[in-house]
């Protein structure tokens, strides 16, 4: 009698229980805290993370640096930029959004300031590791008369800010007001042109982050059983994820038919033997992202899922060889579809086949510019880094996708995970 890898795996014992997770209030996707209580989450994984290197002030500097080259280039005399992952990646400081503004202010010459309520001055200051130039506002006062003082105590009173495109509408507005004299621009050429090149640093923790997911995927795949929800799947997930050492981490599982709508649907579902498992998962390192797909056959794939499978399989692989220095990320996306157009998917983005683009950019956003699709002209260059996933997606029946993503060198295109090459081992390895 012959038996499944899964099969093997469960009869070797690789298949214990997660004992203690609860799967209420989990669906098709869910997210995590930032970290978990310290004890694995009773998966009996440890932390793989404990050795990594955050970014250090050095770094940020030059990345500072380099912004103000840019600025001058792009006629910007300052950026003012919002909580979120600009921020963080310039200046170090980790805040969250709130109808009261916090901003950091990156002057074209000198140092950068930070405007922030008084109150919250001290939690700030928690996470900022260079600069001391803190202003502060109170209930009644308006904050944006202190980022007209930061660009006048600049030697800056009149000029062009620049925004970036998350920038809501409130901070538009209060700095018009108060900053009469400058004029407001994109400021994505300065902040893309600083953070879609990664550096050595930023792939280190983006590859360990990919080590963290795909450990768990390993960790999952061999537990899985009849009649399990989306839920339960995703709970074995969380907690693997966060054992590891992975933050904000988030997994999407979806089974049979639902695996051929990329994002799911509410219909509910469970595990049943000979059916399709899709994953989609990932968390962060030290601020940095992890996007791995996996697609499982429970049991015994039928010959349609395997042909499906290898399809997708050499549709990663004719992406990954696009993608040359010099060339334009779309055209990593039109050479996927020619292959599948050629074997009668499409055309274009028309199911059955691929209804999205082939991949994304990837950093410190899960998806970031530039992408890989139809008609970007944007020529791939070393310190790129992006997602490659050419997914099929057959509606009433079932999807493969396979996900992995890539980072460009001086070389060519590199894996930060390594792809499977068959169903019978679908998890793939570390590059």
């Amino acid at each position: 009698m012959s038996i499944s890898k899964r099969e093997f795996l469960k009869i070797s014992g690789l298949a214990a229980g997660i004992a203690g997770l609860s799967a209420a209030g989990l669906t098709a996707c869910s997210r995590s805290p930032e970290s978990d209580d310290g004890d694995g989450g009773g998966t009996g994984l440890e932390s793989i993370t404990g050795d990594v290197q955050p970014i250090s002030v050095d770094e940020r500097l030059s990345r500072i640096a380099k912004a103000q080259m840019l600025m001058v280039d792009a006629g910007i005399d300052a950026i003012v930029l919002e909580p979120g992952s600009a921020m963080l990646y310039f200046s170090g400081v980790s805040w969250r959004r709130s109808e009261r503004l916090t901003a950091v202010i990156i002057p074209r010459r000198g140092e950068i300031a930070v405007v922030t309520p008084y109150f919250e001055e001290p939690s700030v200051r928690e996470s900022m590791t260079f600069g001391d130039d803190i202003r502060t506002w109170h209930e009644h006062e308006n904050p944006f008369e202190l980022v007209a003082g930061v660009l006048k105590d600049r030697g800056l009173k009149q000029g062009v800010i620049g925004l970036e495109d998350t920038v809501r509408y409130f901070v538009v507005k209060g700095i018009k007001k108060s900053v009469r004299r400058f004029a407001t621009t994109s400021a994505l050429p300065v902040t893309l042109g600083c953070r879609m090149y990664k550096s050595e640093s930023e792939i280190a923790l983006m590859k360990k982050a990919s080590e963290v997911t795909l450990t768990a995927f390993r960790h999952v795949y061999s537990r899985l059983e009849v009649g399990m929800t989306p839920a339960d799947v995703n709970a074995m997930m969380l907690a693997a994820q966060t054992a590891l050492g992975g933050n904000t981490v988030w997994n999407m599982a979806l089974f049979g038919e639902a695996s051929a709508y990329p994002h799911g649907t509410s219909e509910p579902q469970e595990i049943k033997e000979g059916q399709i498992v899709l994953m989609d998962c990932g968390c962060t390192v030290e601020g940095y992202r992890s996007d791995i797909s996996r697609t499982f056959v429970f049991g015994r794939p039928t010959k349609r899922q395997s042909e499906v499978w290898q399809t997708v399989r050499k549709g990663q692989q004719i992406a990954f060889e696009t993608a040359t220095l010099g060339t334009p990320a779309g055209a990593v996306d039109d050479a996927v579809r020619a292959y599948y157009e050629s074997l009668g998917y499409g055309p274009g983005y028309q199911t059955p086949g691929l209804s999205h683009r082939t991949g994304h950019g990837i950093g410190m956003d899960g998806h970031e510019s530039v992408n890989f699709v139809h008609g970007e002209t944007t020529p791939l260059m070393s310190g790129m880094c992006f997602s490659n996933e050419p997914g099929i997606y057959i509606y009433g029946e079932f999807g493969v996708r396979l996900e992995d993503c890539l980072y460009m060198t001086l070389r060519g295109p590199a894996w930060f995970t390594v792809p499977p090459d068959s169903l019978d081992d679908p998890i793939g390895r570390m590059a």
